[in-house]
Order: C-alpha cells, then sequence, then structure tokens
C-alpha cells in the first residue's frame, strides 16, 4: 500500500471515530496505525484543524454540540479530496462502512502515485490556500532551470496531477501552472481581485496542467495491440475514440496545448501508436527519434 493510501486509509478512520463520538488517544493511534506520534499530533492540529476539537487528558474529541454531524456527504467530499472519488466503483455508506473494516481491507491491494513530500512547505500550502479562498494577489520567488524570477499572480486553484501539486494562477492574462515545490518567499497582497468565471470553468475541465487557452486538436492512430488500454481508460487529456477500425485498432482525439504534452505518451507506445493530425509533430517526433539513435 502506497504512503498516500495509507494516508487516506489513516485519515478516514480518525474522522469515523471521531463522528462516532470517540476520544482519541495520539499514542494509541500512533501504535494502531505504525507512525510517529507526532505524524498523528499533525494530523489532528493541522490536517483536522478545520473540525472543532477538544483536547482533554491529552484525548482528542469533538465538541458536543458537533458530535454527529459529519454526514456521508462530508465524508465523500473527503473521499473526493483524497483521491478515493473514481478510485471504487462506488462509494457509497454501505462501502464506507466496509473500508473500516480490517477484515474488508485484506481483501483491497492499491498502487498509485508516488507523491512528493511538501511537509516541510505546509505552512506555505495553508497559505496558498487562504489567498485563493480570499481573492488575494500573491507575490514569490519562482526557481526555474534558468535561475529564479519573480512573479505577482492571481492565485486560482491548487491542483495535485499525477502525484505533484501545482498553483494555477493567471499572470498578466495568461493562465499557467506553478510546482509548489519550487515556490519560496510568498507574499500574500492586500490586493483582491474578482475571479473569472471561465477561467473557473476552464480549470474545472481541465486534465492536465498545461494551461494555455490556445489547444492544438490531435488525432492519433492506435495500434490493435493498444487498443484495450485506450478504451479501458484515458490514457491521454480529453480522450475521445473517434472512430472504431475494421481491424481493430482506433482513431483518438484529444486537445494539447504543447507538443510536450503528448509526445512522451506517444513515444512510450511505439510501434503501436502514431499522430495522424498534425503530420508536423510525427514528423519532428520521427526526426528526434533517428538523432537520438545517430549518437
Amino acid at each position: 500500500m502506497s504512503s498516500h493510501d495509507t494516508l487516506v486509509r489513516r485519515l478516514s478512520e480518525m474522522l469515523f471515530k471521531l463522528n462516532q463520538g470517540e476520544r482519541l488517544d495520539p499514542a494509541a493511534l500512533a501504535e494502531e496505525f505504525g507512525v510517529n506520534i507526532r505524524t498523528i499530533q499533525r494530523d489532528l492540529n493541522e490536517r483536522f484543524a478545520y473540525l472543532p476539537l477538544e483536547k482533554h487528558d491529552r484525548l482528542y474529541a469533538l465538541e458536543p454540540s458537533y458530535l454527529g454531524r459529519l454526514t456521508f456527504h462530508d465524508i465523500n467530499r473527503f473521499a473526493s479530496l483524497s483521491g478515493l472519488a473514481g478510485l471504487f466503483p462506488q462509494i457509497d455508506q454501505h462501502f464506507l462502512r466496509e473500508l473500516f473494516d480490517h477484515r474488508m481491507q485484506e481483501a483491497m491491494l492499491i498502487h498509485g502515485h508516488s507523491y512528493e513530500d511538501l511537509s516541510q512547505q505546509w505552512e506555505l500550502f495553508k497559505q496558498l490556500q487562504q489567498a485563493i479562498v480570499q481573492h488575494r494577489q500573491v507575490t514569490f520567488i519562482y526557481q526555474k532551470t534558468e535561475g529564479e524570477k519573480e512573479v505577482t499572480v492571481k492565485p486560482y486553484k491548487l491542483i495535485n496531477h499525477t502525484g505533484i501539486w501545482y498553483l494555477a494562477a493567471v499572470d498578466q492574462d495568461k493562465v499557467k501552472s506553478y510546482s509548489v515545490a519550487k515556490i519560496q518567499k510568498l507574499f500574500v497582497s492586500q490586493h483582491t481581485f474578482p475571479p473569472d468565471q471561465t477561467i473557473l470553468d476552464m480549470l474545472q475541465h481541465e486534465d492536465s496542467i498545461w494551461l494555455n487557452k490556445q489547444k492544438t486538436e490531435v488525432i492519433l492512430k492506435i495500434g490493435v495491440k493498444a487498443a484495450h488500454y485506450f478504451r479501458r481508460r484515458k490514457l491521454i487529456a480529453g480522450q475521445v475514440i473517434e472512430k472504431e477500425l475494421e481491424d481493430g485498432g482506433l482513431l483518438v482525439s484529444g486537445r494539447f496545448a504543447h507538443p510536450n504534452q503528448i509526445l512522451p505518451i506517444v513515444r512510450y507506445w511505439i510501434p503501436n501508436v502514431t499522430i495522424v493530425s498534425p503530420e508536423a509533430w510525427q514528423q519532428d517526433m520521427e526526426q528526434e527519434l533517428r538523432d537520438y539513435l545517430k549518437q
């Protein structure tokens, strides 16, 4: 089980215990989940900071007035934010009850992405959250390959894409993404901005971190040996199966902001995937491969 899956399980069970009125002992939880007691204390004091917790004799519990108010909707929303939504065929109350049963956990094994460790930037992460909620401009130093750069942007969303956290923000009317791990010296301004609903809608439906509004439609020809994998799930951003070919292959389309968004995927599936349109992208990739083989 990956560290992310362990985290989701631990937080879900702690949330369930609190909602049932249990008083949580950090030392006992640390032993139960096989983690350091400081990890449990961070869960309670930081990850559950939004909950009205009371502490008596080193034990944590929900305020009596809040007890039992965490509904299935609340826990389902937590599952969605934690990356559980879509992982299982269906998440309902019966499934959640079974999820907390250790016997049922023995029936599942999940291998997911390796998630980057942002524990050293927890305060910066929280500041970005608040700036997004309050629609406040931010200024920070961004680490790029060619050196540092100071930028001032309008923050819109924190997005986790394939295990990496990004800040989606508007820089001089252009929507860009910034790796949170590369952000330093964050300053949250008092200047606010009205969020653009079109940008919010775009981010809601975007399934990559290439946030350029200008995108190129790309048509891929998928060979028979790879077609099953593309039918089973979306392997490219905005994937649409345009046509089933007579030999069992596929024509698949997607829209991309930059060739580097799709070329690594095509190279991975060689020789079973080729770019039909635009032809120049396929030609450029083939030339790169020829140059590589000459080395």
